[in-house]
């Protein structure tokens, strides 16, 4: 392996319109390699299947970015974040991780999820409305970003007139962070953004509703069980990540069906084969690229390398999940793959709480824009998408045209 870090060129477009070369030389350099990510910092990828998924169960990898020596991921917190956002269930391990995931866990089983199934269905259907009756789309922007938060927003009960300064906020927070890194702009909407929460927050105490704070908030002030940064990091976490990774595998998963016209043809063809096509989005090009991090609580070995004390620890899920030791032929599309298991929601205890809403989301979205877009197709060639820089991996904007006649009349196909 050499010893020199590889930089990942994530200001790059033609790199961030396909990233999968660079990942493959990657592998096959070694398991674990280290390398320059976003904003300058080193880490250690894992870039193997086994090995991901074995380093993602090992309690010596944190979540906690405490434990990271280097200080500048502390310092490129916004400083709301540091004093709060470290209280979420992403950033902590047991037990205060097991405590905390608890609480919401009840609200995203596959039973509840299943419940939210007919309300998806008409939020889809609604923005189709829309999008056919103008005859043309922006499928980022007209579809893929208003569905989830519309409904990430409805389960938490954010009020409809403040949705869209909570997409603002986030947006400046996780997309202006990687695109446009003005401190500034980040830390200001951090700090809106926990001013929200804290009034909404308030509003819900008094007021409780049929809605998922207001039950956190049940648990916080009768069982003790919430302090107040977590209560506050908690509601953060469940908007965000119900939000941008699911807009990246809605709008991911329909570039990858237009840039692949044999698949696009067979799932209009069989839309029962749409649950097994998610599945094949997520492991061919995930929401988040290159992976999952964790930091190195002791000396780790992996895969016969020797991580050292506070290193990052980033586990390539996009590079692991083509590994060609684990999946057939794996950087070919192929929507009737059967043996999936890829690692884009994680694994072990913090395996992805929201994923089978994201599946859901992701399977009614994309089956009824093909069923209700006929001939749908990019508007520009496919070579002039842009892609979103750092971590989080969709297209940026997806311009589409289509047969204006599309059928009208909702439901799930």
């Amino acid at each position: 392996m050499s010893q020199q870090p590889v930089l990942l060129p994530y200001t790059d477009p033609a790199f961030l319109a396909d990233p999968f070369p660079l990942y493959r030389q990657l592998r096959e350099e070694g398991p674990v390699r280290r390398a320059v990510i976003a904003g300058g910092l080193e880490a250690w990828l894992v870039t193997r299947y086994e090995d991901g998924l074995a380093a993602l169960s090992d309690p010596r990898l944190s979540s906690d970015v405490r434990d990271a020596s280097d200080p500048r991921l502390m310092q490129q917190l916004p400083v709301t974040e540091r004093e709060s956002m470290l209280s979420n269930m992403l950033r902590t391990d047991p037990p205060d991780h097991t405590r905390l995931r608890r609480l919401v866990s009840k609200a995203f089983t596959a039973r509840r999820v299943a419940e939210l199934r007919p309300r998806v269905q008409e939020i889809t259907d609604r923005l189709l409305d829309d999008v056919v009756a103008a005859g043309r789309a922006e499928l980022v922007a007209d579809f893929a970003l208003p569905l989830p938060v519309t409904v990430i927003s409805e389960l938490l009960g954010v009020p409809v007139e403040d949705r869209h300064d909570f997409q603002r906020w986030t947006d400046d927070m996780l997309l202006r962070r990687a695109e446009m890194p003005d401190p500034a702009v980040v830390n200001a909407a951090w700090e809106q953004m926990r001013s929200y929460l804290t009034k909404l927050l308030e509003a819900k105490r008094a007021r409780p509703g049929d809605d998922l704070l207001s039950a956190l908030i049940t648990a916080r002030d009768e069982e003790q069980r919430l302090n107040e940064d977590e209560l506050i990091a908690m509601s953060f976490l469940l908007l965000v990540a119900g939000y941008i990774t699911t807009v990246n595998l809605i709008g991911g998963g329909i570039a990858a069906l237009l840039a692949h016209p044999d698949q696009l043809a067979l799932l209009r063809d069989d839309p029962a084969l749409l649950p097994g096509a998610i599945e094949e989005f997520l492991r061919y090009d995930g929401p988040v690229s290159p992976g999952i991090a964790r930091f190195a609580r002791e000396e780790v070995e992996i895969a016969g390398v020797t991580v050292p004390p506070g290193a990052t620890v980033l586990i390539a899920s996009a590079i692991a999940d083509r590994d060609p030791a684990r999946f057939a032929d794996p950087d070919r599309l192929d929507i009737t793959r059967r043996d999936n298991a890829h690692l884009a929601f994680g694994h072990g205890i913090h395996y992805c709480l929201g994923a089978p809403l994201a599946r859901l989301e992701g399977q009614v979205a994309i089956g009824t824009a093909l069923r209700r877009l006929p001939g749908l197709a990019l508007a520009v060639p496919p070579g002039d998408l842009r892609w979103r820089p750092g971590g989080l991996r969709g297209p940026q904007q997806l311009p589409v045209t289509f047969t204006p006649d599309g059928d009208s009349s909702g439901g799930a196909g």
